[in-house]
Parts: C-alpha cells; sequence; structure tokens
C-alpha cells in the first residue's frame, strides 16, 4: 500500500480492550513484531451503568485515562527497547456509552432488525463528554478518535422508518466539542473534593479541560460535575488571558437524570445557558449535580 502511497497510516490491533484477558501481553506483542512498520495502535472502550452504581459510571472518563496511559507506556516501552526514535500513538477506534448488557439476538433474520437502538439519559450524555475531554487531555498520543455507530445503533441520532430523525442527549456534548474545541489543548490542573467509586477508587468530583484557538482568540472551558447530588463550585481565574469576555456558558443537566429525547419529545435534553459573567479576570459558577458544561471565552473588542 505504502508503494502507492507513502502517506497511508497502518493502525495495529492489540487486545482492543483494558478487560481483556491478554490486555498489555498482546499489545507488547505485536508491537514487537510491527514498530517499525505501523503508526498507531487500536484501542475500544464502551460503558454502561452497573445496577445502581451512578458514582462508577459517572467516572468512566477515569478509566479510559488509566487505559491510555498505559498502552502508551507500553508502546514507548517497546520503542526503548528498540533504540527506534520512532513514537507510535493511539487510533481511538471506538468509544461510547453502550448498554451490551440489554441486547437481545435478533429473531428470525427480520430485515434491519432494531439493535442497540440504546435511549440516551442526562447521565450518558455527561459521561460521553468526560470522555471526550479525556480523549482532548490525550491528545498528544491520541491522534484518531471515532465513534464507529452515528445514527439508531448506540447512536447520537435516532429516526423512523419514513419519519423523523431527533437529536439524543449524547449529541451535544459532542457537537459542542467537535465546533469548539480547536487549536491547542491547555494544561489545566483543577483542585476537587473525591468520592470514592466502587470501580476506580478515588475520583475528583470535577474535572475540566481546556482548549485555545491562536488564530480566532477564542478559548473555551470543558468542564464536568460528577457529584450525584451535590452542586460543585468552579473557580476560574483568567488573569494570564487579560481581556477576555464571556461568549457563552451552555450546561447539559437535569433534575430527573432518566430522562431521555424522543420522537415526541425531541428537545427535552438540550444544554442551556448559565448566564456566567467574568469580573477582573475571574468568575464563579456552581455546576449542577451530574452536569457537563462547556464556558467559552473570546477577546473583548
Amino acid at each position: 500500500m505504502r508503494m502507492i502511497d507513502p502517506e497511508v497510516e497502518l493502525v495495529v490491533c492489540g487486545s482492543s480492550g483494558a478487560s481483556m484477558p491478554t490486555f498489555g501481553d498482546w499489545e507488547e506483542r505485536v508491537l514487537e513484531h510491527t514498530y517499525e512498520q505501523a503508526d498507531l495502535i487500536s484501542a475500544h472502550a464502551y460503558y454502561e451503568q452497573e445496577e445502581s452504581d451512578l458514582g462508577s459510571f459517572m467516572a468512566s472518563a477515569v478509566d479510559m485515562d488509566r487505559f491510555i496511559r498505559t498502552v502508551i507506556s507500553i508502546a514507548d516501552q517497546v520503542g526503548a527497547r528498540k533504540e527506534s526514535r520512532k513514537r507510535i500513538d493511539i487510533s481511538f477506534d471506538e468509544w461510547n456509552v453502550w448498554y451490551m448488557s440489554r441486547m437481545e439476538p435478533a429473531a428470525d433474520w427480520d430485515r434491519a432488525p432494531r439493535l442497540a437502538e440504546d435511549s440516551y439519559n442526562v447521565a450518558d450524555a455527561v459521561v460521553v463528554g468526560s470522555l471526550l475531554m479525556t480523549l482532548l487531555r490525550n491528545s498528544d498520543r491520541v491522534a484518531v478518535a471515532c465513534q464507529a455507530q452515528l445514527v439508531n445503533a448506540i447512536s447520537a441520532i435516532r429516526t423512523e422508518p419514513g419519519g423523523p430523525a431527533w437529536r439524543q442527549s449524547i449529541f451535544h456534548p459532542f457537537a459542542l466539542t467537535a465546533k469548539h474545541a480547536r487549536g491547542e489543548v491547555l494544561s489545566v490542573l483543577p483542585t476537587s473534593p473525591v468520592y470514592d467509586s466502587a470501580r476506580y477508587g478515588e475520583v475528583p468530583f470535577l474535572d475540566s479541560v481546556s482548549t485555545h484557538d491562536p488564530d480566532t482568540g477564542e478559548l473555551n472551558l470543558f468542564s464536568v460535575n460528577r457529584s450525584t447530588h451535590d452542586g460543585v463550585q468552579l473557580a476560574i481565574d483568567l488573569r494570564a488571558f487579560p481581556g477576555y469576555q464571556v461568549a457563552g456558558h451552555q450546561i447539559l443537566a437535569e433534575e430527573d437524570r432518566q430522562a431521555t429525547n424522543s420522537q415526541l419529545e425531541p428537545t427535552r435534553i438540550e444544554p442551556r445557558e448559565a448566564g456566567t459573567e467574568f469580573s477582573q479576570g475571574r468568575a464563579e459558577v456552581t455546576l449542577p449535580p451530574i452536569s457537563w458544561s462547556l464556558l467559552r471565552l473570546v477577546r473583548t473588542p
């Protein structure tokens, strides 16, 4: 393939998922054989709420971050052993919230059966937003990140045959991040109280990541409050970026965490403006429980 197109990039597949029994060992073996030919190594991760463990579900991005760092460490170890100057990055080929426990096989060879048509609620959207934040934070080594399904099957968009289409809750953090996360990812080190999750140990309630577009000057802060009961105070100090004003602050949150968008209520779940203001480079805003937000700032004319 490279004889035809020298620019083509090769993705090799290790174990794909961190829960597989071969994880770690198989990544290392594959890269031992392909390091000089490959450009990226594949990763997959899907998350769902298990029974009533909402706290661990809200911390899914912590697991994704550990997954990414582990694969990077393995790749760098193989490269060091080979004394190679080449760097292998990650292609996160598949990721999303997916309720695999709800899947049932199609019956009798149905035509276009309704498989994995999950209806996503508020908590699902907040988790998807936090996963996007983790991908941004690791964008120095995550070169590709894809949602493999877009319509109907574990999707951001649902349709009915011959009928309407509507945006699911997870559509909104994906669309806003894709539109506004441009330029450079800044190093943001939020401090926050922590809680003890059953699956991932101590997890901070607050997480944030920021992007800065040097061409337009736009500055964006993506934040998530993982707390299932309490609001979290987000205090922002932007004195390192003088002369900015708020262009919008959209928060996705609802008291009914099980609420979904549907054919009858296609706009039940949407981000809402928070009306945040800055004073002398500082701002404070309370993020509601189980919420994802995007604060957009632009240079003052």
